[in-house]
C-alpha cells in the first residue's frame, strides 16, 4: 500500500499480480520452490540494476556496471534511449490516482519520438509475445492516468522496452491508454473486491460496464 493524500492505496503491480498468481504457482510448483525463488531473485536485482543504470545515463550520469549482463543489458537499450527520448519530464515518479484507487512509482515520462509517453523499462530472459505482456500495457495505462490526474499534463501513448538475454536491441512494444482502460478497471475492481476494500471511487465501475 502507497500511503497517499488519497489514503492508503494499492501499488498497480500488487493489483496486476493478482492476475498472474495461478500460473505463478503451477511454474512455482514446476521447478521447485528452491529453482523458482532463485531465478526470481535473479530476475528482481536484475531490473533493478537495468532501471538505475538507464535512470543514470538519462540523467547524465556515468553508469556504473556491477556484472557483465549489466553491462550487455545496457548496451542493447542504449542507441534506443539516444534515439527516441527527446524531453525527460521525470523518472522514478510517486504517483497516485483517486479515479482508480491505485499508486505506483512509473519509471520515465517523457517525449519520445516525439510524443508525450510513459516509459515502462523491463528485463527478460527471453524474447516475449505480445498477447503475453498484457499485464505490463495495463500498468502503463495505470501510470498514464495517474500522471493526467495529478499533473493535468495528457499522456495516451506508453512504450514497454524490454531488455532481453543474449540480444543486441530490445524489444520494444508500443501501446495506447484507451485500449487497456476497460481491462484495468476490471482488474482493480477484482482486487478491492477480493481484499474487501472499499474503493475511493466506486462510481469508475459502473462507467466501464
Amino acid at each position: 500500500m502507497y500511503h497517499t493524500p488519497a489514503g492508503d492505496l494499492p501499488s498497480i503491480t500488487t493489483v496486476l499480480g493478482r492476475l498472474s498468481h495461478d500460473s505463478i504457482m503451477e511454474w512455482r510448483r514446476k521447478v521447485g520452490e528452491e529453482e523458482a525463488n532463485r531465478i526470481s531473485g535473479q530476475a528482481s536485482n536484475r531490473g533493478t540494476r537495468l532501471h538505475k543504470i538507464c535512470e543514470d545515463y538519462i540523467n547524465n550520469l556515468e553508469p556504473v556496471f556491477k556484472t557483465p549482463l549489466d553491462q550487455e543489458m545496457f548496451l542493447s537499450v542504449q542507441n534506443t534511449l539516444d534515439s527516441m527520448i527527446d524531453e525527460v519530464y521525470g523518472q522514478e515518479v510517486p504517483l497516485y490516482s483517486e479515479y482508480l484507487g491505485i499508486a505506483g512509482r512509473v519509471d520515465l515520462v517523457c517525449k519520445w519520438n516525439g510524443k508525450a509517453s510513459i516509459v515502462d523499462f523491463k528485463t527478460s530472459r527471453k524474447l516475449k509475445k505480445r498477447d503475453w505482456i498484457d499485464n505490463y500495457f495495463m500498468q502503463c495505462t495505470a501510470y498514464c492516468v495517474m500522471f493526467e490526474e495529478l499533473t493535468g499534463t495528457p499522456v495516451d501513448r506508453f512504450v514497454v522496452l524490454i531488455a532481453v538475454d543474449q540480444e543486441s536491441e530490445p524489444q520494444i512494444f508500443l501501446g495506447k491508454r484507451d485500449d487497456y482502460i476497460s481491462p484495468l478497471v476490471d482488474a482493480i475492481r477484482g482486487f478491492y473486491d477480493e481484499k474487501n476494500l472499499v474503493h475511493p471511487n466506486p462510481a469508475i465501475f459502473s462507467r466501464f460496464h
